[in-house]
């Protein structure tokens, strides 16, 4: 990785609030999001694929959790039917 220098500058009040409100929307810090525009030609595409990258990460943790949820209970469920047969079977005995 390339080592990396501070670069300190001041702006606005008003422009600050939109870097801030803009990295936030990409989902970028605001370093993140200079860094993207400034390197590039088509910044605005890099953020936004970096944005749905973010945003599918997300999404995907939260289907991991849904399904490893969905799994524990038809664990539980097989759990009581296997259970049951063993009763019956030596009710029948």
């Amino acid at each position: 990785m390339a080592q990396t220098e501070r670069i300190t500058f001041l702006v606005t009040k008003d422009f600050k609030k939109w870097l801030t409100a803009e990295a936030k929307k990409s989902g970028l810090s605001i370093s993140e999001l200079i860094r993207l525009r400034c390197e590039s030609g088509s910044s605005e595409d890099i953020i936004t694929i970096k944005a749905s990258v973010n945003e599918l990460k997300i999404a995907t943790a939260r289907a991991n959790r849904a399904l490893d949820e969905g799994l524990k209970e038809a664990y539980k469920v097989i759990n009581q039917l296997r259970k049951g047969r063993e009763i019956r079977k030596k009710g029948l005995k």
